[in-house]
Order: structure tokens, then C-alpha cells, then sequence
């Protein structure tokens, strides 16, 4: 009975179980995001962009091929991820601020 008594005491003291939960939520939201940004946004840019093709548009410079439609799709999820994460923490941090002495 003592190993698992000192596993409770491990998930309570390093918070894993809340860890456990908020990386399955991040992931979760993360797949949310990326589908927001591949079926809202990426379809109302694709109007600028030629052929209409987003997701393979590149550009040339000789032999040299840039894929500059998907590295933009990623910088879009990464933007709005870190926003998300970052109203999160506000909220979440502002509850926990202590004022000034």
C-alpha cells in the first residue's frame, strides 16, 4: 500500500492530474483552431491569392520552390493560439495578482 500512497502524494504535490487536463484541452483547442483557420479565414484570403489554391500556393525562384501557403496557414493557428493562451492567462493571473505594498 505504500507505493501508492506515495503515487497520490506524487499527482498531488506536481499537479499532474490538472497538467493531464489542460494539455488534452490545449489539444483539443488547438485542432479547433486549426480547423477555424483552415475553413473561415484561409478561405476569404484565398480570393488574393491566385488559383484560389491556399494550401499549395508557392513561389519560384528558379529551381528553388517556397511553400508560402501553408506557412502562412501556420502563422495565422500560431497567432491565434498565443492570443487564446494569452486571454487565458489574463484572466486566470488577474485573480491571482497581489497589489502592491
Amino acid at each position: 500500500m505504500g507505493i501508492m500512497k506515495e503515487f497520490k502524494e506524487f499527482l498531488q504535490e506536481y499537479k499532474v492530474t490538472g497538467l493531464a487536463v489542460a494539455f488534452i484541452i490545449g489539444v483539443a483547442a488547438t485542432t479547433l483552431i486549426t480547423s477555424l483557420v483552415n475553413n473561415i479565414i484561409m478561405p476569404i484570403i484565398t480570393v488574393f491569392i491566385p488559383g484560389g489554391e491556399w494550401q499549395t500556393a508557392t513561389f519560384n525562384i528558379g529551381s528553388i520552390v517556397i511553400g508560402w501557403g501553408p506557412f502562412l496557414a501556420a502563422v495565422i493557428n500560431f497567432v491565434i493560439i498565443a492570443f487564446v493562451v494569452f486571454m487565458i492567462a489574463k484572466f486566470v493571473l488577474r485573480e491571482e495578482k497581489v497589489g502592491k505594498k
